[in-house]
């Protein structure tokens, strides 16, 4: 049996009609993801979003928010704050989900199918940066002690690698990353930690895994890798993942195109070859 975690991140909802950065209406972007997730052949097991999933974290981007999700139905889906959000508000506007906690960082450990999702918070309240202290990195060690026997997601929402985007580097995970690779390194059963932050598909090895970066369902940030590039943003195609773990097997990370797109079309034509 394959275990299927789909992820989103960065959707910046912001109220109905409102337009992010005063340019682009990121509730559209998130409804065709949405429609792309429910045509997926295969019915996932969760979904995870990390971070960003508001612009400003207000109460009526986050009643937006969910009013957008709403036609996932059943499909259970784990929120994490970016440095967009606000942790109370989150809570507030989601009480139900009651892995969220009542107050400090939003960290929890949630079973998807075969494999544990460990959710770590990274933000740093009223900053664009992001940061793993003491706590939160000591929160992480018992969590995985814990869930040492199952393959293991880790979920957060600033990277905790350079991209070599130097005005997203500038606000990325500013302390606590040699310490998580360190912490990783340890633990062989982590299988991926998949992050945020950059609106782009990036990887990199990580603590003897692998972590990675994936598209907005909206607008992406540029891809320039020049020291002094400017901070900038794009509508390239917008995308979100797919993590597969197959039983006793490897997890398997695919960047899906959200969207409707020309076919599916055969490769051969009656068992021939197409001239």
């Amino acid at each position: 049996m394959t275990t299927l975690l789909l992820q989103l991140s960065d959707l910046h909802i912001r109220e109905p009609g409102r337009l992010a950065y005063g340019r682009i209406n990121t509730a559209p972007y998130l409804a065709q993801a949405v429609q792309t997730m429910l045509r997926l052949p295969q019915r996932p097991d969760a979904l995870v979003i990390t971070g960003d999933l508001t612009d400003f974290g207000r109460a009526a981007e986050y009643a937006h928010l969910r009013a957008l999700l709403a036609p996932l139905g059943p499909l259970p889906t784990y929120l994490l704050p970016g440095n967009h959000d606000e942790r109370a508000q989150l809570r507030q506007s989601f009480a139900e989900h009651g892995y969220l906690g009542t107050d400090g960082f939003v960290q929890y450990c949630v079973p998807v199918g075969g494999l544990t999702l460990i959710a770590l918070d990274t933000v740093v309240p009223g900053a664009s940066e992001g940061s793993l202290c003491r706590e939160r990195l000591a929160w992480l060690a018992g969590a995985l002690d814990a869930h040492r026997h199952r393959p293991v997601v880790i979920a957060m929402h600033h990277p905790p690698f350079q991209t070599l985007i130097g005005h997203m580097d500038a606000i990325g995970l500013l302390s606590g990353a040699a310490e998580l690779e360190a912490l990783v390194a340890r633990h062989p059963n982590v299988e991926r930690i998949v992050c945020g932050h950059l609106h782009r598909s990036i990887q990199v090895r990580f603590g003897g895994s692998i972590a990675m970066t994936v598209p907005s369902p909206a607008h992406q940030v540029c891809l320039d890798l020049a020291p002094d590039a400017a901070s900038a943003w794009a509508l390239e195609p917008p995308g979100f993942g797919l993590h597969a773990l197959p039983g006793g097997g490897r997890l398997v990370s695919h960047a899906v195109a959200s969207g409707v797109y020309e076919g599916p079309h055969p490769f051969h034509d009656g068992g021939q070859l197409i001239d």
